[in-house]
């Protein structure tokens, strides 16, 4: 019923939001926008492996009550959902720096960071 996205223009979507991840990564000065950029980047990984996962997946067909069914590997989502919890836990910590960062500082300016003292 449905065709599967080819495996190339998956991977070329994917790189291009890596690019624009890395690219706001490395413009930008403000942690908010430092952080959006991560979460780009890291969504652009988890749709690299769900993509790689439904180009490579492997099926199994089972007879259950007389009905054939198909099952798919789930490597690719199970990656996603790792990525997923990894970003929660990096947008937990980065909203805490930020605002620390900005309880001290009044700014939001990660060059301003480099005057802490722990």
């Amino acid at each position: 019923m449905f065709e599967n996205i080819p495996l190339e223009h998956g991977l070329i979507v994917s790189a291009i939001l890596f690019c624009l991840g890395l690219i706001g990564l490395v413009v930008r000065r403000d942690l908010l926008f430092i952080l959006m950029s991560l979460e780009v980047m890291m969504n652009s990984a988890a749709l690299a492996f769900i993509v790689a996962g439904s180009a490579h997946t492997t099926v199994t067909k089972k007879v259950i009550h007389g009905q054939q069914i198909l099952i798919h590997a789930a490597d690719g989502q199970a990656m996603y959902i790792m990525i997923i919890a990894l970003a929660a836990a990096e947008a937990a910590i980065g909203l805490a720096l930020l605002l620390q960062l900005y309880r001290r500082f009044h700014t939001i300016d990660i060059d301003a960071a480099s005057e802490m003292h722990g």
